[in-house]
């Protein structure tokens, strides 16, 4: 937890929060970029509301209205990416100088392996929260770990990472909580794949760059869409 705590953010917006954390550096450094899970910073994307980065470590923060953010996403792996640049005039957030490392790319953990993960939940929002679990299993299509453990609101983007003697390794981050709705018994974590996260490590290089491959609100807009229909 000591380890991770300087990397983890909370992600607020204008309708609640949750949870985000270190992902990557450009080589200059002058552009960070912070993971989260899609449906924390969906609705300010769409309709141009502004996030505050809250960096709990520090006890500071950064405002990122529309113009000073780029956001990409994979709204069919509840993930998502917020670029900005991390030190100007106003303020600057003391970020690590490095992101923790990623589990290898086309790597997944096997059914029984432990987990923990971070986050900041409803139930005690202003204190970061770790949470632990063992792989229940990995469903191949939506490239989600499914885990025995909980996931409250508020904790959705933060870390989910693997401890080893060779040290810790992000695998991922809080998307769902699947309830038991046929008990009493608890139900399962989800944790979405770092698909993008290494995706956006590889090719994430200037601010124009980034721009292009900013998603079009249109694409996100139809995917919710088909997501709530067949809900």
């Amino acid at each position: 937890v000591d380890t991770i705590e300087p990397h983890v953010l909370k992600i607020r917006t204008p309708s609640g929060f949750g949870s985000g954390f270190l992902c990557a550096y450009t080589e200059d450094k002058n552009i960070c970029a912070i993971a989260t899970a899609a449906h924390v910073v969906d609705d300010s994307y769409l309709w141009e509301k502004p996030i505050r980065i809250e960096h709990h470590s520090s006890g500071t923060s950064k405002l990122l209205r529309a113009h000073d953010r780029i956001i990409w996403f994979d709204a069919d792996l509840d993930t998502a990416v917020i670029l900005f640049f991390p030190k100007d005039e106003k303020d600057e957030l003391p970020l690590p100088t490095k992101a923790l490392p990623f589990i290898s790319e086309e790597k997944r953990l096997k059914v029984g392996e432990e987990l923990g993960w971070a986050g900041f939940p409803v139930v005690a929002s202003q204190n970061l929260c770790f949470f632990t679990g063992r792989i229940s299993c990995w469903l191949e299509k939506s490239r989600t770990y499914l885990v025995d453990g909980v996931a409250i609101n508020g904790v959705s983007g933060g870390p989910a990472f693997h401890v080893t003697a060779k040290g810790m390794k992000i695998i991922g981050s809080v998307s769902a909580y699947l309830p038991n709705r046929s008990g009493s018994t608890p139900g399962l974590a989800m944790i979405s794949d770092v698909d993008q996260y290494l995706d956006v490590i590889k090719t994430i290089k200037d601010w124009e760059e980034a721009k292009k491959r900013e998603t079009p609100p249109s694409e996100l807009k139809e995917k919710q869409e088909k997501k709530e229909n067949n809900t």
